[in-house]
Order: C-alpha cells, then sequence, then structure tokens
C-alpha cells in the first residue's frame, strides 16, 4: 500500500480475488466460505494489516456486539407454536460461532414498542432481527428509517426493501395440494394464516395454484381465515364443516392448526383420512406425534433462523450500505398417514 489510505474491505476483496461479503463472512467467523477463500482472505488482510472497520467503528460508537431478536407476538404463542422454539435455535446457533449476543424482545404493546425504540436510537444493539411481519407494522419503516441493519422472516409483500429469508410458501402449499387432488380428493378446504401476512397470502395462492395447474376450478367458499393458533384452528374447522359438511380434504397453513383440524374431525365422528385427509405445513415435532400421523410441508425453520442471523452479521460489518438480500428456501412434502 502507498500513501496513508487506510486498506478497506473493498482493498481485501480484491487481493485475496474474492468478493466483498466473502471477507466479511471470514472477518465474522461464519460458516458460509470455503477453506480455500478463508485462507486467501486471511493472508490478504495480513499483507495489508487491515483492521475491519467494524472495530474501529465499536471504538467510536460503542458497538454492543449484540443483536435483538424482535418477536410481536405474546409469550402464550411463543411457547405454544414450534416455529418459534426452531427459529430461536437456528438464530443462536449461527450467533454462538461469533462473540455475538442474542437479546430476545417481545414487542406486544406500545411500552414496549417505545422500549425497542430507545434500544435502536440510542443503538444497544447493532441490529435487528424481526419475526411475523404484518402487512400494516410499523416496525419495519421505522428500523429502515433509523439505518439500522435488519433482516425479515418473511415480508411485508413482494416489493419488500428490507433483507429478508423466507421459506417457498406458495410452491410448498401446491405440493399440499396437488398431493391431495392425486390422492383423488376434489373438495379441498384450506385454513389460512391472517391474510395481512405475506406467508399467508402466499401459501393460499399455492392452494390456488393447485387446482388451476389441475383444471380443477378452486371453490373460494372453502377457504376459512385462521390465524396459526390452535384455538383458530379449531373455530376454522368447526365453520368449514359447518357450510361444506362434504369436504374430503383440509390443508392448514400451520401443523398447530392441522393438529387442531385433526381434533375437531375426530370429535365430529370423521375418520382421517378415510372420510377428510388433512395436510399441514412447517413438519414441526407435533407433525410426527399426532394421531394418525400427519402429512405436512417441510420448510427448514431452523435453517431460515441461521441464514438470517448471518446476513444481519453480514450487514453488520459491511463498509457500505448494500442492496437489500432475498434468500427464499425450498420446501418439501412428508406424506404421512394423515392423507
Amino acid at each position: 500500500m502507498t500513501g496513508n489510505r487506510r486498506p478497506t474491505i473493498k482493498t481485501v476483496a480484491a487481493r485475496a480475488g474474492v468478493g466483498r461479503t466473502t471477507v466479511s463472512r471470514v472477518i465474522n467467523g461464519s460458516e458460509l466460505v470455503s477453506a480455500d477463500a478463508r485462507a486467501r482472505v486471511l493472508a490478504a488482510i495480513k499483507e495489508l494489516n487491515y483492521v475491519p472497520n467494524s472495530v474501529a467503528r465499536g471504538l467510536v460508537t460503542n458497538r454492543t456486539n449484540a443483536v435483538a431478536l424482535v418477536i410481536p407476538e405474546s409469550e402464550s404463542r411463543l411457547g405454544s407454536e414450534p416455529f418459534f422454539a426452531a427459529l430461536i435455535r437456528g438464530v443462536s446457533g449461527a450467533l454462538s460461532e461469533t462473540r455475538t449476543q442474542l437479546q430476545l424482545m417481545l414487542v406486544r404493546d406500545q411500552a414496549e414498542r417505545d422500549q425497542l425504540t430507545a434500544s435502536v436510537a440510542t443503538r444497544r444493539v447493532d441490529g435487528v432481527l424481526l419475526v411475523s411481519v404484518h402487512a400494516d407494522d410499523q416496525l419495519p419503516g421505522m428500523l429502515e428509517e433509523m439505518g439500522l441493519p435488519t433482516v425479515l422472516a418473511g415480508r411485508r409483500d413482494e416489493t419488500e426493501r428490507l433483507s429478508h429469508v423466507t421459506s417457498d410458501n406458495a410452491g410448498g402449499a401446491a405440493a399440499a395440494v396437488r398431493h391431495l387432488l392425486e390422492r383423488g380428493r376434489s373438495r379441498i378446504a384450506t385454513i389460512t394464516g391472517p391474510l395481512d401476512m405475506d406467508v399467508s397470502r402466499g401459501r393460499l395462492a399455492g392452494w390456488r395454484d393447485a387446482h388451476r395447474e389441475a383444471g380443477v376450478a378452486a371453490d373460494e367458499s372453502l377457504v376459512e381465515v385462521g390465524d396459526f393458533t390452535e384455538e383458530g384452528g379449531r373455530r376454522a374447522m368447526r365453520s368449514l364443516l359447518e357450510r361444506a359438511p362434504d369436504l374430503d380434504a383440509v390443508f392448514a397453513a400451520s401443523d398447530l392448526m392441522a393438529v387442531s383440524a385433526l381434533a375437531v374431525l375426530r370429535r365430529q365422528g370423521r375418520q382421517v383420512p378415510d372420510d377428510v385427509a388433512v395436510v399441514g405445513f412447517e413438519d414441526s415435532v407435533l407433525a410426527r406425534h399426532t394421531h394418525p400421523p400427519l402429512t405436512t410441508v417441510r420448510q427448514p425453520v431452523e435453517e431460515l433462523g441461521r441464514a438470517m442471523a448471518r446476513m444481519l452479521l453480514d450487514a453488520i460489518t459491511e463498509e457500505e450500505v448494500a442492496s437489500p438480500r432475498r434468500l427464499t428456501l425450498p420446501t418439501e412434502l412428508v406424506v404421512r398417514e394423515s392423507s
């Protein structure tokens, strides 16, 4: 190096022959780097006497080496839905590879929203992971305006401006309904999640897509809006049976709602799968312990959490604001006895 210019992450990347994201990952301790690339980056860092800008920033701005996982849900939902436990395992597993601490923040009311705002404004965390994103949620916009590195689980809609990781919701749902159609089911109902969530709209779109691909008209009267909770699944299944007693299959947008649907069907004397086939979404631990075991769409929730954490760590260590990153993880139909 000549002159007094301090080497940057861009300089290191050029010397090592890799991208800046790869350099960020090496600095951050991520495993998403090949051994060869890691060795070249470390050699370039040593040769250039490079000090990561994140270290210098930390000395000036009191970088906390902590990130917040923000879940705008109640403790009861956090404890009852396997999705959250798996996501937290994935996030904490990725962060354990670094010196970054995880702060779990539930935002259930205005006071807790104000607490989050204060944490962000005073930079008590270096970045935020945000779960359960609703279309009208003000939190993503607030974080975007404050310039804090943020990664969402899911997105508000297809125009999402923030980095996010999601599953192939539409594709997974279509595979589930296609399976039911191939098994000869013709009156396939669906219990959705809240329709102000992109994840719910995606799974409903997949239900419609599978019907369209098969040349079968999707009966919109067989759509019942749920809320991803156990009680919501029960209410939705009862409502469907009242207005469509001839239904012969149900695709529920979550395993928890599918388990509730199984219970309602059993109480009303319907045999599963002889009378009504049931398919869920997630492949949580619940799916393997229902009677009968639940056919479901497996989404890699722990990997989703790991990917979110790594994406956030990359954003925190970057010297320049990068374009939003988007990652869609594949899903897989797991066939068991309920269908």
